[in-house]
This record gives C-alpha cells, sequence and structure tokens, in this order.
C-alpha cells in the first residue's frame, strides 16, 4: 500500500452505485442463492477483475448478513445486494472501473441500470501524481457527464483549502417508472477525513522489521494478525461494542494500516440491521492521513440503549486515536431521513449533527489514548487538545442533505 520514498496519495476516491432503492426490489429478491440475492452473488473473481482495472486487489473478505466487505490493497469494496461502494485511495483509477461494474450488475444480477450514483472525495494533497481522469476534478466530472446525462457537479468548502467534492445524480433517472416512484430508503453516511496526524498517533503503524511468522502462522496471515492486535492496542476495537462487531484489519510493511468492520445495528422498528466502517491510515510525516466512515444512523448525543455510541462520543473517540492537526467531516444523509429528525426533535439530523462536531472537538477536555508504545505504569499518556472550526456548511441536494466542517487543532 505505502511507499516509504515517494508521496502516498491518502485521501480516498469514493464511488457508490445504487441499481435499485432497497434489496427488495432486486430481481431475485424471493429467491435467494445460498442465501444470497443480487450484487451479493457476483463470484468473487469477477469483482477481482474489475479491481485490477482500478489497480487494487483483494486482500481479505467477510461476509456478513447483508453486506460482503472486501478489504483492498488500496482501501474498501462493500457489495450490497442492490449497490456497491468501491474506495480507493493512491492512484488508483476508481472511475476506470465504472463500466465493469454496470456490466457485472446487468450480466450477474440482471440489473441493467443505475438508479442512482455517487463520486466523492476530499481535495488531494498530490493532484499531479493522479492518473487518468482523476487529474482533474472537472475530468472526473466529464468522465461521469459521459453515463450519465443528468449528474450535478458540486465543490463544498474552501477551493483554496480543504474542500469536499461530489457528484450526484437524480434517483431513478434511467430506470422503469414503476420502480422509480419507489421511495429511496434512509440513507446515513458519516466521513472523519484526517490530516497532519501526531508524531505519537503515528508511531504505532511503522513496521521497522516485516513480522516473522510463528510455527502455526502462514506468512500470509502475518499481516491481518498484526492489524488485529494493532486494532486492540489503539482501541479500535472498542469504537463500537465489540459485541456487535465484526472486524477484518491488515497492517502493511513498512507502515500503514487498512481495516472493514461489519456492524449489526437496530433501528426504531426494532429491525436488526446490518452496517459497516471503515478506517485507513497513511502514517508518514509530510502527507499522514486517516479516514474514517460509517453509515450506521447514530444520535447525535444520546447514546442508544444497546450501547452503540452517539455521534459526539463517536467523534471524539475516532479523533483520540488519530490526533490530527486538521480534519474535515462530513454527514451525508437522505433527505426524508434529515427531516423526520426534525419532527421528532425540533432540529434537523444535519443542524443536529453540526453541533455534535462542534461539541466533540472544540472543548478543552482531558484526553486519554494510547500510542501503542509502553509506559512503563500502563497508564495512558494525559494531555489536552481543542479545535477550532474554520467551515460550516449545510448543502441540500436533490434527495439528500449534508453537514460539512472542518477543524484545525489551537
Amino acid at each position: 500500500m505505502l511507499s516509504a520514498s515517494a508521496p502516498f496519495e491518502g485521501p480516498e476516491k469514493l464511488l457508490e452505485v445504487w441499481f435499485a432503492p432497497s434489496p427488495s426490489l432486486v430481481p431475485d429478491a424471493h429467491s435467494p442463492k445460498n442465501g444470497k440475492i443480487g450484487l451479493r452473488n457476483v463470484p468473487r473473481i469477477v469483482w477481482e477483475d474489475m479491481l485490477a482495472i482500478v489497480k487494487c486487489k483483494v486482500l481479505s473478505v467477510i461476509e456478513g448478513d447483508d453486506i460482503d466487505a472486501y478489504l483492498l490493497s488500496e482501501s474498501s469494496l462493500f457489495v450490497f445486494a442492490h449497490r456497491i461502494i468501491l474506495k480507493t485511495c493512491g492512484t488508483t483509477l476508481n472511475l476506470l472501473g465504472l463500466p465493469s461494474i454496470l456490466d457485472i450488475a446487468r450480466d450477474y444480477a440482471s440489473l441493467p441500470s443505475v438508479y442512482q450514483c455517487f463520486y466523492s472525495r476530499k481535495s488531494f494533497m498530490f493532484p499531479e501524481r493522479q492518473l487518468g481522469p482523476h487529474r482533474e476534478w472537472k475530468d472526473e466530472v466529464a468522465f461521469l457527464d459521459a453515463i450519465f446525462p443528468k449528474g450535478a457537479a458540486y465543490t463544498v468548502g474552501k477551493v483554496n483549502g480543504d474542500h469536499w467534492l461530489l457528484y450526484i445524480t437524480s434517483p431513478g433517472e434511467v430506470v422503469p417508472p414503476d420502480i422509480a416512484e419507489v421511495p429511496l430508503a434512509p440513507d446515513y453516511t458519516i466521513e472523519i477525513l484526517m490530516s497532519d496526524l501526531s508524531p505519537d498517533a503515528r508511531e504505532p503503524f511503522f513496521f521497522s522489521t516485516p513480522p516473522s511468522p510463528g510455527d502455526d502462522v502462514p506468512p500470509t496471515q502475518l499481516p491481518s494478525m498484526l492489524g488485529q492486535t494493532l486494532s486492540s492496542a489503539l482501541q479500535i476495537t472498542e469504537i463500537f461494542p465489540p459485541n456487535l462487531t465484526t472486524l477484518d484489519a491488515y497492517a502493511f510493511f513498512p507502515c500503514g494500516y487498512s481495516s472493514n468492520a461489519l456492524l449489526k445495528w437496530g433501528d426504531l422498528d426494532g429491525r436488526g440491521r446490518e452496517g459497516y466502517y471503515t478506517i485507513h491510515v497513511t502514517p508518514e510525516e509530510g502527507w499522514s492521513y486517516a479516514s474514517f466512515e460509517c453509515n450506521v444512523p447514530l444520535s447525535p448525543t444520546a447514546a442508544s440503549k444497546n450501547d452503540m455510541p452517539d455521534l459526539e462520543t463517536l467523534v471524539r473517540r475516532v479523533v483520540d486515536i488519530f490526533q490530527p492537526g486538521r480534519l474535515s467531516l462530513t454527514l451525508f444523509i437522505s433527505s426524508e431521513h434529515n427531516n423526520n429528525a426534525e419532527q421528532v426533535g425540533g432540529d434537523t439530523a444535519v443542524e443536529a449533527a453540526q453541533r455534535a462536531f462542534k461539541s466533540a472537538l472544540t472543548a478543552r477536555r482531558p484526553l486519554s489514548w494510547s500510542s501503542g508504545s509502553e509506559t512503563g505504569d500502563g497508564n495512558m499518556r494525559q494531555c489536552q487538545k481543542a479545535y477550532r472550526r474554520t467551515d460550516k456548511i449545510n448543502y441540500e441536494f436533490g434527495g439528500y442533505d449534508l453537514a460539512f466542517s472542518s477543524f484545525e487543532l489551537r
């Protein structure tokens, strides 16, 4: 994943393609094969062929009840019955995988049309190193416009600072009318994009010597074992309740870390659901970066009964681990879900999220975190960290709402 001799582009390109509003609307929804429907029946080798175009490969996979989570050499692939999320870093050619994804959905899942497509990314650190359509935002937009005639492109935040780029198509543009009229299921994604990690936070992600296999450990399993050990040492395993989490982690030599996790959660109607989170770390000085992404809806400030963190607590836990000098946070939520929150609590989810972001980051507080190094007495290091907000933007798109905030250390 990483090279010690050249800059590595940590900020990811995030492509999400929906082929139906919900899993219940895929053609084989009522006739599962081996418990799977839709895109989850696509053979792994087919996804690997698509990923070869993108210039990355599969390291491991965990299969859940609703999601298959592929850990990649450059980030992650999540496959649902009705949609796919491809997140890739470095100089990968993310968008070049899109035509293949469309072909795969048609040929293997009888899903010939796109319901909705999203493409987003943070501003690159080293745009001059990108390849193909990723050299400039206008080229990425032109590539997507050639496939989706009515897409819309946005820049959120300071053009001459940290900003977030989004391309979105309207739902149901190219699907049959009877499907297009089905309302989109509530959708929620939180991203925490962190730069300039502190030296103490970066240090655990470097490995001076390659790990040595034990008597009963195949060499191919060592990066995963080291990734799991590191996840526990840094309390990544405690971000969400361990009993609700299936974690797949990988440590790269000489440095770097990636993990996917599947999460069990329940909503207000008591239904059990499955979501994900994913973390990717580029620890090298000069271009250090860590990202966190999760699609499990969280209360802004009140923890749920099953010990799931609220949004404010989640932000603190993640930021305490990585100690960024600068960070951007986004909450991208379906408008229906956002407005329902307003009817219940008096505020939209976007407005409540902005308050949670500020409360989590701007107040001075004791900070307890472990860098993974020995302290002698077993105690976590104590320090004070506080941020100031440099940007706050709420945005309404067609069917989706966005909360965007940027912070930097005081």
